[in-house]
Protein backbone atom coordinates (compact mmCIF):
# COMPACT_ATOMS: atom_id res chain seq x y z
CA UNK A 1 0.00 0.00 0.00
CA UNK A 2 1.31 3.57 -0.99
CA UNK A 3 1.48 6.11 1.69
CA UNK A 4 2.93 9.69 0.98
CA UNK A 5 3.45 11.92 3.47
CA UNK A 6 1.74 15.48 1.85
CA UNK A 7 3.05 18.72 2.99
CA UNK A 8 1.23 22.15 2.40
CA UNK A 9 3.01 25.62 2.16
CA UNK A 10 2.42 28.62 1.10
CA UNK A 11 4.14 32.00 1.43
CA UNK A 12 1.04 34.11 1.94
CA UNK A 13 0.22 33.88 5.99
CA UNK A 14 -2.05 37.23 7.33
CA UNK A 15 -0.09 36.74 10.84
CA UNK A 16 3.51 35.45 9.52
CA UNK A 17 4.00 36.02 5.77
CA UNK A 18 6.73 34.01 4.62
CA UNK A 19 7.10 31.66 7.72
CA UNK A 20 7.60 28.73 6.08
CA UNK A 21 11.16 30.22 4.50
CA UNK A 22 12.35 31.48 7.70
CA UNK A 23 15.55 30.10 9.27
CA UNK A 24 16.55 28.40 11.65
CA UNK A 25 20.14 27.05 12.54
CA UNK A 26 20.75 27.99 8.73
CA UNK A 27 17.89 25.84 7.14
CA UNK A 28 14.63 27.15 6.20
CA UNK A 29 11.39 26.02 8.58
CA UNK A 30 9.97 24.13 5.38
CA UNK A 31 13.29 22.11 5.17
CA UNK A 32 13.28 20.81 8.66
CA UNK A 33 9.79 19.86 7.97
CA UNK A 34 10.73 18.09 5.02
CA UNK A 35 13.57 16.75 6.20
CA UNK A 36 11.96 15.06 9.31
CA UNK A 37 9.34 13.66 7.01
CA UNK A 38 11.70 11.89 4.96
CA UNK A 39 11.90 10.07 7.87
CA UNK A 40 8.87 8.79 8.76
CA UNK A 41 8.82 4.90 8.83
CA UNK A 42 6.32 3.75 6.11
CA UNK A 43 6.20 6.64 4.08
CA UNK A 44 6.63 6.13 0.56
CA UNK A 45 7.42 9.59 -0.32
CA UNK A 46 7.06 12.86 0.88
CA UNK A 47 5.66 16.19 -1.40
CA UNK A 48 4.98 19.54 -0.77
CA UNK A 49 1.73 20.82 -2.54
CA UNK A 50 1.87 24.40 -2.40
CA UNK A 51 0.64 27.12 -4.99
CA UNK A 52 -0.02 27.66 -8.73
CA UNK A 53 1.56 30.40 -10.10
CA UNK A 54 4.59 32.70 -9.45
CA UNK A 55 3.54 33.10 -5.61
CA UNK A 56 4.52 29.19 -5.44
CA UNK A 57 7.84 29.33 -7.03
CA UNK A 58 9.89 30.41 -4.00
CA UNK A 59 8.37 27.56 -1.91
CA UNK A 60 8.49 24.88 -4.95
CA UNK A 61 11.77 25.68 -5.81
CA UNK A 62 12.71 25.22 -1.75
CA UNK A 63 10.76 21.78 -1.33
CA UNK A 64 12.53 20.12 -4.98
CA UNK A 65 16.13 21.43 -3.24
CA UNK A 66 14.90 19.02 -0.28
CA UNK A 67 14.12 16.19 -2.34
CA UNK A 68 10.19 16.47 -2.06
CA UNK A 69 8.07 15.96 -5.07
CA UNK A 70 6.25 19.06 -5.95
CA UNK A 71 2.46 19.51 -6.26
CA UNK A 72 1.15 23.24 -7.25
CA UNK A 73 -2.90 23.99 -6.79
CA UNK A 74 -5.59 25.98 -5.50
CA UNK A 75 -4.62 28.39 -3.10
CA UNK A 76 -7.99 28.47 -1.36
CA UNK A 77 -8.98 24.67 -1.89
CA UNK A 78 -6.58 23.12 0.48
CA UNK A 79 -8.92 19.88 -0.39
CA UNK A 80 -8.22 19.87 -4.20
CA UNK A 81 -5.10 20.58 -3.85
CA UNK A 82 -4.55 17.43 -1.27
CA UNK A 83 -6.90 15.37 -3.50
CA UNK A 84 -4.19 16.15 -6.65
CA UNK A 85 -1.27 15.76 -4.85
CA UNK A 86 -2.30 12.38 -4.10
CA UNK A 87 -4.13 11.21 -7.27
CA UNK A 88 -0.25 12.11 -9.31
CA UNK A 89 1.63 10.14 -6.45
CA UNK A 90 -0.98 7.25 -7.13
CA UNK A 91 -1.21 7.14 -2.41
CA UNK A 92 -3.62 5.43 -1.14
CA UNK A 93 -3.02 6.41 1.83
CA UNK A 94 -2.12 9.75 2.99
CA UNK A 95 -0.54 11.25 6.21
CA UNK A 96 -1.06 14.96 6.48
CA UNK A 97 1.58 17.50 8.13
CA UNK A 98 1.28 21.54 7.93
CA UNK A 99 4.75 23.17 6.87
CA UNK A 100 4.66 25.33 10.30
CA UNK A 101 5.34 22.56 12.54
CA UNK A 102 9.20 22.31 12.34
CA UNK A 103 9.19 20.43 15.51
CA UNK A 104 7.04 17.62 14.21
CA UNK A 105 8.39 14.02 15.02
CA UNK A 106 9.01 11.28 12.76
CA UNK A 107 8.39 8.64 15.38
CA UNK A 108 4.86 10.41 16.11
CA UNK A 109 4.01 10.72 12.47
CA UNK A 110 5.06 6.77 12.16
CA UNK A 111 3.02 5.86 15.03
CA UNK A 112 0.07 7.62 13.06
CA UNK A 113 0.26 5.55 10.63
CA UNK A 114 0.71 1.74 12.55
CA UNK A 115 -2.36 2.63 14.43
CA UNK A 116 -4.46 3.88 11.39
CA UNK A 117 -3.27 0.28 9.36
CA UNK A 118 -3.44 -2.05 13.02
CA UNK A 119 -7.34 -0.66 13.47
CA UNK A 120 -8.31 -0.50 9.56
CA UNK A 121 -9.33 3.26 10.33
CA UNK A 122 -10.49 5.63 7.62
CA UNK A 123 -8.65 8.53 9.09
CA UNK A 124 -6.13 8.40 12.35
CA UNK A 125 -4.88 11.54 13.94
CA UNK A 126 -3.00 12.67 17.61
CA UNK A 127 -5.11 15.82 18.30
CA UNK A 128 -8.99 14.16 18.94
CA UNK A 129 -8.93 15.77 21.66
CA UNK A 130 -5.68 17.34 21.90
CA UNK A 131 -2.80 15.56 24.51
CA UNK A 132 0.63 16.15 22.71
CA UNK A 133 2.67 19.60 22.31
CA UNK A 134 0.78 21.55 19.54
CA UNK A 135 2.65 21.42 16.46
CA UNK A 136 3.23 17.32 16.59
CA UNK A 137 -0.06 17.49 14.86
CA UNK A 138 -0.42 14.81 12.17
CA UNK A 139 -3.48 13.16 10.27
CA UNK A 140 -3.64 9.96 8.29
CA UNK A 141 -6.80 8.98 5.85
CA UNK A 142 -7.32 6.91 2.91
CA UNK A 143 -7.36 7.65 -0.58
CA UNK A 144 -11.02 7.07 -0.55
CA UNK A 145 -12.37 9.16 2.25
CA UNK A 146 -9.96 11.94 0.66
CA UNK A 147 -11.84 11.88 -2.92
CA UNK A 148 -15.28 11.41 -1.36
CA UNK A 149 -14.18 14.56 1.05
CA UNK A 150 -13.53 16.23 -2.68
CA UNK A 151 -16.89 15.10 -3.82
CA UNK A 152 -18.83 16.24 -0.81
CA UNK A 153 -17.86 18.67 1.55
CA UNK A 154 -18.73 21.90 0.99
CA UNK A 155 -18.28 24.21 3.57
CA UNK A 156 -15.21 26.56 3.43
CA UNK A 157 -13.62 25.31 6.32
CA UNK A 158 -13.71 21.76 4.82
CA UNK A 159 -12.37 22.89 1.99
CA UNK A 160 -9.34 24.63 3.62
CA UNK A 161 -8.30 22.77 6.58
CA UNK A 162 -8.33 19.51 4.61
CA UNK A 163 -10.20 17.07 7.01
CA UNK A 164 -12.98 18.48 9.12
CA UNK A 165 -15.59 16.23 6.93
CA UNK A 166 -13.98 13.15 7.56
CA UNK A 167 -13.23 13.84 11.56
CA UNK A 168 -17.05 14.46 11.73
CA UNK A 169 -18.50 11.81 9.48
CA UNK A 170 -20.28 8.99 11.05
CA UNK A 171 -19.40 6.69 8.34
CA UNK A 172 -15.87 7.39 8.70
CA UNK A 173 -13.65 5.19 11.33
CA UNK A 174 -11.62 7.04 13.24
CA UNK A 175 -8.42 6.28 15.61
CA UNK A 176 -6.53 8.49 17.56
CA UNK A 177 -2.86 8.11 19.18
CA UNK A 178 -2.65 9.58 22.74
CA UNK A 179 -0.19 11.63 23.89
CA UNK A 180 1.31 12.45 27.13
CA UNK A 181 -1.41 15.12 28.04
CA UNK A 182 -0.89 17.53 31.06
CA UNK A 183 1.24 20.60 30.54
CA UNK A 184 2.63 18.62 27.72
CA UNK A 185 -0.74 19.50 25.69
CA UNK A 186 -0.35 23.46 26.52
CA UNK A 187 2.96 23.62 24.80
CA UNK A 188 2.77 25.81 21.69
CA UNK A 189 5.24 24.64 19.30
CA UNK A 190 3.75 25.30 15.79
CA UNK A 191 4.62 28.86 14.25
CA UNK A 192 1.99 31.33 13.47
CA UNK A 193 3.09 34.39 14.24
CA UNK A 194 6.29 36.38 15.41
CA UNK A 195 6.62 35.27 19.32
CA UNK A 196 6.23 31.59 17.51
CA UNK A 197 9.16 32.71 15.79
CA UNK A 198 11.43 33.59 18.41
CA UNK A 199 10.51 30.24 20.60
CA UNK A 200 11.66 28.41 17.69
CA UNK A 201 14.81 30.42 16.96
CA UNK A 202 15.47 29.65 20.99
CA UNK A 203 14.62 25.91 20.74
CA UNK A 204 16.67 25.56 17.87
CA UNK A 205 19.55 26.90 18.95
CA UNK A 206 19.35 24.46 21.98
CA UNK A 207 18.22 21.27 20.15
CA UNK A 208 20.98 18.93 19.03
CA UNK A 209 21.19 18.97 15.52
CA UNK A 210 20.31 16.11 12.91
CA UNK A 211 18.09 12.87 14.09
CA UNK A 212 19.06 13.47 17.63
CA UNK A 213 16.89 16.10 18.10
CA UNK A 214 13.78 15.03 16.41
CA UNK A 215 11.88 12.85 19.19
CA UNK A 216 9.72 15.29 21.19
CA UNK A 217 11.12 14.20 24.22
CA UNK A 218 14.14 16.32 23.57
CA UNK A 219 12.47 19.52 23.62
CA UNK A 220 10.36 18.60 26.46
CA UNK A 221 13.20 17.98 28.09
CA UNK A 222 14.66 21.73 27.55
CA UNK A 223 11.55 23.44 28.74
CA UNK A 224 11.57 21.18 31.85
CA UNK A 225 15.06 22.61 32.30
CA UNK A 226 14.33 26.25 31.22
CA UNK A 227 10.47 26.92 31.82
CA UNK A 228 10.46 30.40 30.51
CA UNK A 229 10.80 29.50 26.77
CA UNK A 230 7.25 27.88 27.00
CA UNK A 231 6.35 31.17 28.05
CA UNK A 232 7.30 33.05 24.71
CA UNK A 233 4.46 32.00 22.44
CA UNK A 234 1.79 31.34 25.56
CA UNK A 235 -1.34 32.57 24.95
CA UNK A 236 -2.70 31.69 21.28
CA UNK A 237 -5.63 30.04 20.66
CA UNK A 238 -4.83 26.94 19.14
CA UNK A 239 -7.90 26.36 16.85
CA UNK A 240 -7.82 30.16 15.86
CA UNK A 241 -7.40 29.20 12.12
CA UNK A 242 -10.05 26.76 11.93
CA UNK A 243 -12.47 29.12 13.59
CA UNK A 244 -12.27 31.91 11.23
CA UNK A 245 -12.67 29.15 8.56
CA UNK A 246 -16.26 28.09 11.08
CA UNK A 247 -16.87 31.88 10.78
CA UNK A 248 -16.82 31.96 7.16
CA UNK A 249 -19.24 28.86 7.07
CA UNK A 250 -21.90 30.99 9.32
CA UNK A 251 -21.71 34.14 6.48
CA UNK A 252 -22.34 31.62 3.25
CA UNK A 253 -25.28 29.56 4.82
CA UNK A 254 -26.83 26.48 4.73
CA UNK A 255 -25.49 24.92 1.14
Amino acid sequence: MSTAVIVQARMASTRLPGKVLETLRGETVLAHVLERCHAIAGADAVCCATLAGSEGDPVAAEAARCGAAVFRGSESDVLERYHGAAACLDAEVVLRVTSDCPLIDPEICAQVLRLRQAEQADYACNNMPPSWPHGLDCEAFTFEWLERSVREASKPSEREHVTPYMRSHPEARKSNLAGPGGEAASYRWTLDYQDDLEFMRAMFARLPAGPSGWSYLVPLAIIAAEPELAAINRGHDRDEGLKRSQVADAAEGPP
